[in-house]
């Protein structure tokens, strides 16, 4: 792909049609066209979030059931992925075309690729997303759709006659999950090599005779499935290969860097309680709405009077966002530090720089971000001493297990956390802890930021500072507040001085931001 500053006209080609011939489709070729830098960065997050909701919907939900369908299908629609063959081509279209919805699907499998390649880590991750979007996408396609994307991708499995299936059907009825005399004439089966379908094999799930086997309809797609894996998770290695030559384009090295831990969700540097919240409040507000992370942070605070660099950026930000204003958090930390081993000659030297520099007072004057659920579960790790990171990626089961009876949360709840957390579903596991301290059934929100859980708790609870007074609000001075760059506003990346081709890279960078 080149990436030019300027919207690239659709192309009708005959190449291009053919590349977005079918609905679904095994990303075999890559992208052939010229897309603007813009339209990068809308698709790699667009997908990116199109992703997350699977992974979430997949723990929650059971992923062949109607709420799993629903809400997914709900997903692809705001998003404007293709996801259903229209039955009506006499219905006014609006919106995107079907043909601009597979060119994004398309596009922006391969961004993701870029990012996901990287590691052994995100490269799992990726497959496996991937592969569930593939399957439910699968499903929902008609006999004659699923006929025709199989010859599109030339896997030559045919289905059966009727006469054969006739012949076959004591056979076919006998070995083949959930089919009846009933249901055999109604559907197909199609007829496949036995080496191209051995997990079916394995499990005795189908007829097998003269080296092929007999796969009904609802199993077709783990054949297909596990075409796809193998061809995605080649892919990605040789994508690893040719990374450092992207890399080393300035305008794509930083959202790359980025995309794989972004945060897509919410911006909660935008303080709408700013103020709101008193330092008495703090206490109390930590055990009833705070996430775990953030509660074992300011346990540590008040009982050791101190937090380590990473402790101190972590908590400060989520302090920032729930609305401390910079007075709050320095009278905050002051009172907190001088009770240690830190008198307030010391602390006004060593640490208020950083707490004003936070909040965008000092150095460069960045209005720094709360930290999502990425950012803390996949970068700097805790070491020894520290506070910080998420209890649920980086502390010892067993200590998280008696973290979690201290807070009075069931065995029960307990259990279903720690299966969680076996599981590497560490957001999820922060959810259900939300539900378990909130005695819901379903919180009904992905859980994606800190800020978010706590926001989410107030508002349960009745809102920040309920039933508590509330201390006036002092507003900083919008003089001293630099502009935030707006990511949609890119320059051309043709020719460009140095100090505008930074101006881009500090934009993208801005755009993913989440620290």
């Amino acid at each position: 792909m080149q990436f030019y500053s300027r919207r690239k006209k659709l192309i009708g080609n005959a190449q291009t049609e053919q590349l977005y011939g079918h609905c679904l489709q095994f990303y075999g070729q890559p992208p052939i066209e010229n897309i603007s830098l813009s339209e990068f960065e809308t698709f790699a997050v667009d997908r990116l979030k199109l992703l997350k909701t699977v992974e979430n919907l997949g723990v929650s939900y059971v992923k062949t059931s109607d709420q799993y369908t629903k809400k997914l299908d709900a997903e692809f629609s705001n998003l404007n992925f293709p996801y259903k063959i229209e039955a009506d081509d006499r219905k006014p279209q609006t919106g995107p075309s079907e043909y601009e919805k597979r060119r994004k699907d398309h596009i922006s499998h391969f961004i993701l690729r870029l990012a996901y390649c990287q590691t052994e880590d995100l490269r799992r991750w990726f497959i496996q997303q991937e592969i569930d979007l593939f399957r439910y996408r699968f499903n929902d396609l008609g006999s004659k759709n699923i006929r025709e994307f199989l010859q599109y991708n030339n896997l030559h499995y045919h289905t059966i006659s009727i006469d054969e299936k006739r012949n076959l059907m004591d056979k076919l009825i006998n070995s083949s999950f959930a089919v009846s005399g009933s249901t055999v004439d109604c559907q197909d089966f199609y007829k496949v090599p036995f080496q191209d379908a051995l997990d079916l094999v394995r499990t005795r799930k189908v007829y097998l005779k003269g080296g092929y086997v007999y796969i009904p309809h609802q199993d077709i797609v783990t054949i297909v499935l596990n075409d796809f894996r193998t061809r995605l998770s080649k892919a990605l290695a040789l994508t690893a290969r040719s990374l450092p030559a992207v890399q080393s384009d300035e305008r794509l090295q930083p959202l790359l860097n980025h995309l794989s831990h972004a945060y897509v969700g919410q911006d909660y540097s935008i303080q709408k309680s700013i103020g709101k919240i008193s330092l008495e409040q703090i206490d109390p507000l930590s055990a009833k709405s705070y996430p775990l992370c953030m509660r074992q942070l300011h346990r540590g605070l008040r009982d050791s009077h101190h937090l380590r660099h990473g402790g101190r950026m972590q908590y400060g930000l989520f302090l920032k966002g729930i609305g401390l204003t910079l007075d709050q958090a320095l009278q905050f930390w002051r009172s907190e530090f001088v009770k240690g081993k830190v008198d307030a000659d010391k602390f006004d030297k060593a640490y208020a720089y950083s707490i004003r520099h936070m909040f965008g007072k000092e150095g460069k004057r960045t209005d720094y971000t709360p930290y999502s659920c990425m950012k803390v579960i996949l970068s700097n790790p805790p070491s020894q001493g520290d506070q910080h990171g998420c209890p649920f990626r980086h502390s010892d089961p067993e200590l998280l297990k008696q973290k979690l009876q201290s807070y009075k949360v069931s065995p029960s709840g307990i259990s279903q956390i720690l299966e969680l957390v076996k599981g590497m579903h560490y957001q999820l596991a922060c959810q259900k802890y939300f539900e378990l301290m909130h005695s819901i059934e379903d919180s009904g929100f992905s859980l994606n930021h800190p800020n978010q859980y706590f926001m989410e708790s107030q508002k349960l609870l009745g809102g920040p500072g309920a039933g508590v007074k509330v201390e006036v609000k002092r507003e900083d001075n919008p003089a001293t507040k630099p502009p935030n760059p707006s990511p949609h506003q890119t320059p051309g990346p043709g020719n460009l001085p140095q100090e505008v081709a930074a101006e881009i890279t500090e934009d993208l960078d801005s755009f993913f931001q989440d620290a």
